[in-house]
């Protein structure tokens, strides 16, 4: 009997090693196939490039801030313009130790980023087993490495970094391993600005769950990360909150950005601008909007009477309009499921899952709606691994729009992995 239980946790653990790892080469085959394959081959759009077979597919927008503060360092003069001191330390500071050993930037920042992102699937995996199972755990693994946002993982930018370390962060703290709290979480608001949102949730947690005091120290410590670098800012610029005025050369005014958002919308419904006549400049926006909001409903209203051939159908028909819609209704539609959609499932399983993963994802969404604009919200929200376990949670109950689901952002995924490879703007 010993040996037969040996020989299943042998079973089982293969199969949670090998199956973050499967779907980790799979999403990145599709996207390293678009950008390397298919992008070369192409024409260069108006507005973008037909790029060269190479690293330098890789690096774009984020890609080239990145590479001047590994370099060179970091410039900042309080005057309301774009500087790089916007963009927090810890990555780029591992791309310049690669440097100093001799790897080009764009390998260094692209095998840092997807180097990470493959380690952040195996810590979100067992996370999720841990507290919720091995179903849940799959389908979350799922949605973060199929997301089409997932696209920054695999490119010059700090997503595989941070879904790394706060997901490390969390985990340490639902298990109540406070130094790697404070080590992870400390690491992760040095990584990047929404990092901050770790501070509030596990302070927030503590007291609920009415957790011993070192949780309590442990919260505040994590806030050592982004304390260094304003320390940093205090001696190189004499400004300690230097990081902070250099978010205003991106984000011109903070607190809720409510015309950015009601432009949003209606690029999506109508494909128009509230600063401009209203009025259907694309069909397809009204039609797509439509086609989401009504199948929503039908779902909900009649989801035990609800026909596979009909799923499917509807699946196929969105396929071939997405492939169709234009980039920006993507990017906001992208923008609205990622942070509204997300929320609603968040909020909707907020007593299935545990109190740290609910108030961190609540005060990410938060933070990012106080931001002051709608720029990059969908690539932001991604980074907040709460609204994927929120998502993979869901899906994991109703698998037959989980699969379908899937084969939509499979297209996405390759959709702005060729437009980020063209240098076209996708988030």
């Amino acid at each position: 009997m010993a040996e037969i239980q040996i020989s299943i946790r042998k079973v089982v653990w293969k199969n949670a090693f090998v199956f973050p790892a499967a779907i980790w080469l799979i999403s990145r085959l599709l996207i390293w196939a678009a950008m390397l394959l298919v992008a070369p081959h192409l024409s260069a759009p108006s507005q973008g490039i037909a790029p060269e077979f190479g690293w330098g597919v890789f690096d774009a927008w984020d890609s080239v801030h990145y590479r001047a503060i590994a370099t060179s360092g970091y410039e900042f003069a309080n005057d309301g313009k774009q500087h790089n001191l916007a963009f927090f330390p810890l990555f780029p500071l591992t791309i310049r130790v690669l440097i100093s050993l001799g790897i080009p930037f764009e390998v260094a920042g692209t095998l840092i980023n997807n180097l990470a992102f493959f380690a952040a699937l195996y810590c979100i995996y067992f996370w999720v087993e841990e507290n919720y199972g091995k179903k849940e755990a799959r389908w979350t693994t799922f949605v973060v490495a199929w997301c089409p946002l997932s696209m920054f993982g695999s490119v010059i930018y700090t997503e595989g970094l941070y879904l790394l370390l706060s997901t490390a962060a969390l985990r340490a703290f639902d298990k109540q391993q406070y130094r790697w709290t404070i080590l992870w979480g400390a690491m992760a608001t040095a990584t990047r600005p929404t990092g901050l949102a770790l501070i509030p949730a596990f302070l927030l947690t503590a007291w609920k769950q009415r957790k011993p005091f070192i949780a309590y120290v442990a919260g505040i410590a994590t806030a050592s990360g982004v304390l260094l670098f304003s320390l940093y800012c205090a001696i190189q610029f004499g400004d300690p909150f230097g990081f902070i005025h250099a978010q205003h050369g991106w984000r011109p005014s903070f607190g809720f950005d409510w015309q950015g958002w009601l432009d949003m919308l209606l690029q999506i419904t109508l494909g128009t601008s509230y600063k401009e006549n209203l009025g259907m400049k694309d069909f397809l926006h009204p039609l797509l909007f439509g086609i989401f909001v009504a199948y929503g409903y039908y779902l909900w209203r009649f989801r035990k009477y609800v026909s596979s051939l009909v799923v499917c159908g509807f699946y196929a028909f969105v396929s071939v309009l997405l492939i169709l819609a234009d980039d920006w209704f993507i990017y906001n539609l992208l923008n609205a499921v990622m942070v509204l959609g997300g929320s609603y499932v968040l909020w909707n399983l907020r007593t299935q899952l545990t109190p740290v993963t609910v108030i961190y994802g609540l005060c990410g969404i938060s933070l990012l709606l106080a931001s002051g604009g709608t720029i990059s919200l969908s690539r932001l929200a991604y980074g907040i691994v709460s609204l994927s376990v929120a998502f993979g949670v869901f899906l994991s109950r109703h698998p037959r729009q989980g699969y379908l689901s899937l084969g939509l952002c499979g297209i996405l995924l390759a959709r702005l992995a060729l437009k980020f490879a063209q240098k076209l703007w996708v988030g």
